[in-house]
C-alpha cells in the first residue's frame, strides 16, 4: 500500500488562486474548504499559486448530488505550455440521477495526450468527500482514489516513451458546462432546471518541489515521494488496482480498436 504522509491541510487561499468567475466560488469554514458553482452564467475555477515537479497532491472534493449530467468536475496537474503540453488529469464525469459517476483520468507527456481511461467509482461521491490524489516521481504517475490506485503511467523512457519529468505543472480545477460529450458521449443534456450545481473541496495538501526553487530539490532521492515505497505499487495496492480495473474500468484507450487500430506502445509496455 502506497503509505500517506501526515496530511498538511491548507487554507485555501495559502496556495491557491481564483482563475475565473469568482463570484462562483464561495470560501467555507474559514478558508478551509470552498464550494464552486455553475450555473446558466458561468462556471468556474482556481489554480495553484505555484508549480511543482515531482511531489504529492491530494484534495478531498464531494460532487454534484443528484442530476449532474452534462457537468464535468475537474482535478489536474498541467504545465501551462502550449506545444508541448504535460498534464495530468482527473475529470468528474456527471450522470443522471441513478447512474454511476465516472472519472477519466488522462495523461499528456511532451505534448501527446489521448490517453483517457474511464473508471465507474464504486460508491456515491456526492455523498461524502472523499480523497483523490495524483503522485508523481520518477518511476511512474498513480492516480488514486481513497488510496486505491485506479491508474498508473510508467516511465518507459527506456524503451524511448515520453514520460513528463522536465516541466513543472500548477494544480487546477474547473467546474463547467461540456454536455457535448460528456454523459454517454453528449447524449445527456444539462438539466438547467436543476441549477445551480455545486461541488465541494478541503483538505488541500500539495507536497513536492515548487518552481522556481532550489534546482537540486527535483532530483534529491531522499524526497518521501521517490522512497523505496513509492517506486511501485506493493502487493495490497496492486491487488485493488487490479481489483478497480477488473470490476470498474469501462473505457481504455488501449483497447479502443478504433481509435487506435495498432495498440499504443506504453500499452505493451505495461501501464
Amino acid at each position: 500500500m502506497l503509505s500517506v504522509a501526515i496530511a498538511k491541510p491548507a487554507t485555501f487561499l495559502q496556495d491557491f488562486r481564483v482563475t475565473w468567475s469568482d463570484s462562483h466560488i464561495k470560501q467555507l469554514d474559514g478558508g478551509k474548504g470552498i464550494q464552486l458553482l455553475l450555473d446558466q452564467n458561468s462556471g468556474c475555477g482556481f489554480a495553484s499559486k505555484s508549480q511543482y515537479l515531482f511531489g504529492r497532491v491530494s484534495m478531498k472534493i464531494k460532487l454534484i448530488p443528484g442530476d449532474s449530467a452534462g457537468t464535468v468536475t475537474a482535478f489536474y496537474m498541467n504545465s501551462d505550455t502550449d506545444q508541448v503540453r504535460d498534464e495530468l488529469d482527473f475529470e468528474f464525469l456527471g450522470n443522471r440521477t441513478g447512474q454511476p459517476y465516472s472519472v477519466q483520468t488522462n495523461v499528456y507527456a511532451h505534448g501527446k495526450g489521448d490517453r483517457e481511461q474511464r473508471v465507474n467509482l464504486w460508491f456515491d461521491p456526492a455523498a461524502d468527500f472523499h480523497t483523490y490524489s495524483i503522485l508523481w516521481n520518477h518511476h511512474h504517475v498513480v492516480f488514486s482514489v481513497d488510496e486505491v490506485p485506479i491508474r498508473v503511467y510508467k516511465n518507459n523512457e527506456a524503451k524511448g516513451l515520453p514520460f513528463p519529468k522536465l516541466q513543472p505543472m500548477g494544480i487546477y480545477s474547473t467546474l463547467w458546462e461540456a454536455d457535448d460529450w460528456a454523459t454517454r458521449g453528449g447524449l445527456e443534456k444539462i438539466d438547467w432546471n436543476k441549477a445551480p450545481f455545486y461541488a465541494y473541496y478541503k483538505d488541500f495538501d500539495i507536497e513536492g518541489c515548487p518552481a522556481p526553487g532550489p534546482s537540486a530539490c527535483a532530483s534529491n532521492p531522499t524526497n518521501w515521494w521517490e522512497g523505496t515505497g513509492y517506486q511501485q505499487l506493493d502487493a495490497v495496492a496492486a491487488r485493488r488496482y487490479r481489483w478497480v480495473r477488473t470490476n470498474h474500468m469501462v473505457y481504455d484507450y488501449c483497447t479502443d480498436k478504433q481509435r487506435n487500430p495498432v495498440t499504443p506502445p506504453e500499452c505493451m509496455a505495461g501501464i
